[in-house]
């Protein structure tokens, strides 16, 4: 190919179309390299059609299927894979027709977020008060990210108190290192999420009065009795006591 195919070195160059583009960078090629076709496919799509002021998109699985020319099962499963990449927060809508929000995290959107600068006092001691009660757990990733504050601010948003996410957040550490304890896999809590289904338990059905108190000293010695098992590297000990049923503690 001769040199005259190339604009001169000295000669700006200019786009053909000024908007409607996005800014692909490192951010598409860490994505790229970390994903399948599909899951890279479907980045690419949300970064394409994202507000750029917030990096949110709302919008239905099916949708995304015709958009795409996939099936509904497919985008579950590249949805699925970006989440746990850590490349985008999705909150679900309340049913299979409503609309699912699609966040892409800081790490991979290019935009500077109108809303970072706009964040409330209150929500920041919000989400902070999330980060401490999940990083105190002792069963967790140690790892409180991006897609954790958006769950936690998402939370905040939808009213949720911050009493019922730390009693859901004690509940399932107790859980957790009950089935540590039982021989199961070793894997620890790394999302908010996981404590999705336990909020909506307790909103629905409150725990009783001494409860959660119980269960924060409960959760101490789990977590001492863990260490030491780890320290020694001998066989898990049995745990203390099992958890009581909420009626016995009134």
């Amino acid at each position: 190919m001769s040199d005259q195919s190339f604009p001169p070195m000295n000669e700006r160059l200019s786009l053909k179309q000024t908007t409607g583009w996005f800014p692909a960078g490192d951010t598409f090629r860490k994505a790229l390299a970390i994903l399948s076709d599909g899951a890279f496919r479907l980045f690419a799509y949300l970064c394409l059609e994202a507000d750029r002021r917030t990096g949110r998109l709302q919008a239905t699985q099916k949708a995304l299927a015709l958009a795409m020319g996939k099936s509904k099962r497919a985008i579950g499963s590249y949805i699925a894979e970006l989440e746990a990449r850590g490349i985008c927060h999705v909150s679900p809508g309340k049913n299979q027709f409503a609309h699912t929000t699609f966040e892409i995290s800081n790490s991979y959107w290019p935009y500077r977020r109108l809303e970072d600068c706009s964040e409330s006092s209150e929500q920041k001691a919000y989400v902070e008060s999330v980060r401490t009660c999940f990083l105190s757990l002792g069963c967790g990733s140690g790892e409180f990210g991006v897609t954790d504050e958006a769950s936690a601010r998402d939370l905040q948003r939808q009213g949720i108190p911050l009493v019922v996410i730390e009693e859901a957040m004690l509940v399932g550490a107790c859980r957790k290192y009950s089935s540590w304890f039982e021989g199961n896999a070793l894997e620890p809590i790394r999302s908010l999420r996981y404590f999705d289904q336990l909020i909506a338990e307790i909103q629905n059905e409150p725990l009783p009065s001494g409860y959660p108190a119980y269960l924060r000293e409960k959760i101490k010695k789990l977590a001492a009795l863990w260490d030491e098992n780890v320290k020694s590297s001998s066989p898990a000990q049995k745990e203390p006591d099992q958890l009581p049923s909420r009626e016995t503690i009134q």
